[in-house]
Parts: structure tokens; sequence; C-alpha cells
């Protein structure tokens, strides 16, 4: 067996298991042994599946053995535990769905099952995907592995962390509002929002669907791209799946940004940036010049509204969404004296407090007296800077902005604060608002701990957002820092 103590990427993996240097048995093993040994420090899952990814790897064996192969087959990956997994618990780290048993796979499920896939877990979250540190799950909450006093940030924090510490090769997230792109800043790995449309939400639990999307968590840009090849493209159940053609998105991986122009939105460097925050971006800045890109700055004047724009809409589509938690068709149910009974007890004690926190907001955002007022004004500032975007996108390729403003921070320090909380995604959600790609890669440290940078094309522009980031990962080697547990 091969020596792969420090783990392997996608691509690394599929030159050994191609060459027959391990097994996806072995591998599987591996990774395996390793949730063992920092999982209690980390808390990254909700679910691990050993005997379904033995299971899976040794099918992947045959593959292999039959010269079937392809580069996702017998690699062991982590699952957000949002995404629907027939025949295995899917929680959404909610009482309400503790013992939830999809009978059907996610849409990315059925094409990553397809690609020869091992899946070794379902990654912890904050509760329904509400929450940008992962200590919102109901179960308990997941730590930085470059700091384990410190959150990985979230929802997809689970997800974050098994790739950042070596429990996975990579994993699947979801994207609301920066659930993929800000922990994947906080833990130093890539991780990607598609294009709204441009990865099927069937089998995604729904928390805004305007704005959800699945998106890859990787050690490195090529494992992003591979993993976006198989998970992309239209699929007829999911009505805002878009028929766009799917490219290769691994032949857009080029280390030449000659002529490119690249924006940076003043908006994005808010009051209250940490110092460090802001002299790792100048840094990379000053990188991307010398890969001859091109740097302006720009302005996007509604970006300051976002923020508001998105906990009207997020928790409007939520309330709406999470109404069919009533105790009857399925999940958690209390019974009581009554139906009203069965009801509120069952909401009552099946939801945490941040999932009841934006049901509240959303039903009062859409209730007859306010509907005018709040959320139909939020749709028309939802236009105003999905038209900035596309304004800014007629002369720039891209936009360079932090993935946050801060670093990671400690776990409790922002709980009893939910505004605190909610500006954490402050860089992040005018991409979910206007529908446009974006990825975080990692980018440098402040005092030990991970900077992300963000990337934002226009829509449908992955390969130009993969472009910029694999030129720059090229160039600087924070993507092979690894945490040490």
């Amino acid at each position: 067996m091969t020596d792969i103590h420090g783990g392997v990427t996608v691509h690394e993996g599929y030159k050994l298991l191609k060459e027959k240097k391990i097994s996806s048995v072995e591998l599987t093993k591996h990774y395996l042994e390793r949730i063992k040994q920092v999982e209690p420090k980390v808390r990254a899952f909700t679910t691990v599946t050993d005997e379904l990814a033995l299971k899976q790897a040794r099918k992947a064996d045959e593959e292999i053995a039959a010269g079937k192969a392809g580069l996702l087959t017998g690699v062991p990956l982590a699952i957000k535990d949002v995404i629907c997994t027939k025949g295995v618990r899917t929680t959404c780290s909610s009482k309400m769905l503790e013992n939830f048993i999809p009978p059907y796979d996610a849409m990315v499920m059925e094409k990553l099952n397809a690609a020869g896939i091992v899946m070794v877990g379902k990654a912890n979250m904050d509760e329904f995907a509400m929450g940008s540190s992962t200590e919102n799950s109901a179960f308990f909450p997941t730590h930085n592995p470059w700091d384990l006093k410190r959150v990985p940030g979230g929802s997809s924090g689970g997800s974050a962390v098994s790739v950042a510490a070596g429990e996975v090769v990579a994993a699947l997230g979801s994207d609301t509002g920066g659930s993929i792109r800000q922990p994947a800043g906080f833990c130093s790995v890539v991780g990607m929002k598609p294009t709204y449309g441009r990865v099927s939400r069937y089998g995604l639990v729904a928390f805004a669907s305007s704005l959800d999307q699945i998106g890859p968590l990787t050690q490195d840009v090529t494992d992003c791209a591979l993993l976006m090849n198989v998970i992309s493209g239209h699929d007829k159940r999911d009505s805002t799946s878009v028929p766009e053609s799917v490219p290769d998105y691994t032949k857009s991986l080029k280390t030449d940004l000659k002529g490119m122009r690249l924006g940076i939105p003043k908006e994005y460097y808010v009051e209250g940036m940490q110092t460090g925050v802001s002299d790792v971006m100048k840094a990379a800045h000053k990188k991307l010049e010398e890969l001859g890109a091109i740097l302006e700055e720009v302005s996007l004047p509604h970006t300051p509204y976002a923020l508001a724009v998105y906990y009207i809409i997020a928790p409007s589509e939520a309330s709406a969404n999470l109404a069919r938690y009533d105790g009857v068709k399925y999940g958690y149910s209390y019974k009581g004296d009554s139906m009203w009974e069965n009801m509120e007890k069952t909401r009552g004690n099946g939801f945490g407090p941040e999932v009841k926190r934006r049901i509240m907001l959303g039903t009062y955002a859409l209730s007859a007296g306010y509907y005018d007022a709040w959320y139909l004004k939020a749709q028309k500032v939802r236009t105003l800077i999905r038209q900035e975007f596309d304004k800014v996108f007629e002369k720039y390729d891209a936009l360079i902005t932090p993935t946050s403003p801060t670093v990671p921070f400690k776990i409790g320090e922002k709980t009893d604060d939910p505004l605190s909380m909610y500006l954490s995604d402050v860089c992040t959600l005018p991409a979910n608002i206007a529908g446009v790609p974006g990825i975080s890669i990692p980018a440098g440290f402040v005092d030990g701990l991970p900077v992300g940078m963000q990337i934002i094309g226009k829509h449908f522009s992955e390969e130009t957002i993969l472009k910029v980031a694999y030129a720059y990962e090229q160039a600087t080697d924070w993507h092979k820092k690894r945490a040490e547990i």
C-alpha cells in the first residue's frame, strides 16, 4: 500500500487508484481510521457510514479492475446532511428530522453514485442550513481544526472541516448566503457556489428556494473543477435548473491572467474589517497583478442593502418551506390532546431557536399588512443588486473580495448576538441574491487563522473564476498548508 499519511486530492487519488498503487478499500479504510482519530475533537459528522463506504469501495475496485473507472471512482467524500441520500439518515442537523431516512437520492447523489464515489458520512451543519458557525446544530457544534476553540463557519461547517481535517478527500455543501464559501475561508479550503440553476436542487432540503445552491468543498481548485464537471447539468425535476451545456471546467485551469480585468468593489471592504484580513487582501491583489491581471476599484452602491434584503427574502421563503413540518407527514411528531397542540408542540420542540427566529421573521414579512412594505420592496432591491452586477461585468471579468471580514471567531462569541452573527456573511450573500457564481480560496493567515479570498463572476462564468482561482493558487502555497490536530 502506498503511504498516504497526509491524505490525497481527488486527482492524486485517481492516479494512485488507476495505477493500482492503492485500492479503494485501502483508501477508504485510511479515511475511516482518520475519522476515528480526529472526530472526537472536530465533530464534523452527524453520521459515519462505515459499512456503506466499504461496500462502495469494493464495488469501485471492481470497476477499476474492469477498466471502467472515472476520475471520482473509489474516492471518499462527505455529504452535507441537507442533501437526501437514499437509505441513509438525512437530519438537516435538526431534531425535526433526526430519524428521517429518505426513500430517494438527490440529483447530485445520483450523479456522484454513477461516478463511483465512496460516501463515508453525512456532515454536520447549522440546523436547516440557518447559521454562520455550525453552532446551531441540534446535536453538537463543529470545531475548526486550525483552532479547536473557534467556529468553522457555516452552515456547511462539517463539510469544510471534514476536508480541512483530512477526514475525506472532498465534500459537498450547500450555499444560501455564503454557507459554502464562508466555512471554506474559515477552514482554508476551496469552496464554490455555482450559478443559481447550474446544479440541480432536486433532493436538497429547502431553506430558501430562490437562493439555495449545492457546490463542492475541496483541497484545491483542480478538485473543485473535477467535482463541478460531475454535479453540474440540467435536471427536468428542478424547475429552476437551467438547460445550459456544461463545459469541461478543468480546461479553464490556466496560470496566465494577462489582460484580465478584475474589479475590487469598495463596498466589500467594510467598516470593522480586521486589519489582518485587509493586509492579506492587499497582498493577494499584488500577486494577481504580478500574474498579469489589471485591478481597478469599482462600486456596487446597493451592496450595503444586501444584508437587509437577504434577511427578508430568506426567512420569508424559509417560513413557507418549513410549514411542511407539522408532525403529520414525516419527521418528529408530538402526540397531544388535539391537532393544534400536536402542531404547536411538534414545531416548538422540533425546531431550534435560530430556525424559530427565522420562521417568525419570514411570517411577519409575508403577513398581509407588511408584504408590500417589506417582502415586495426587498425583491425590488434584489433586482437592483442583480442589475449592478450585470453592469460591472460588462467591463470586468471577475470581482475580488475577502470571503469574510474577520478570521474565525470563538465558539460562543456571537451566539447571543444574532445581528453580529448575520454580519459574518456580509461579503458572500450578495452573490446569492444576484444568482452569480463565487469561489473562496485560501489566501493567507492572520495569527495562525485562515483568511479566504472570494472571486465572483457573471452568470455561468464558473470557468473564468476557476481560472483566476487556479492561477493565484499555483502562484502561492496557502492551499498546501494543513491543520495539525
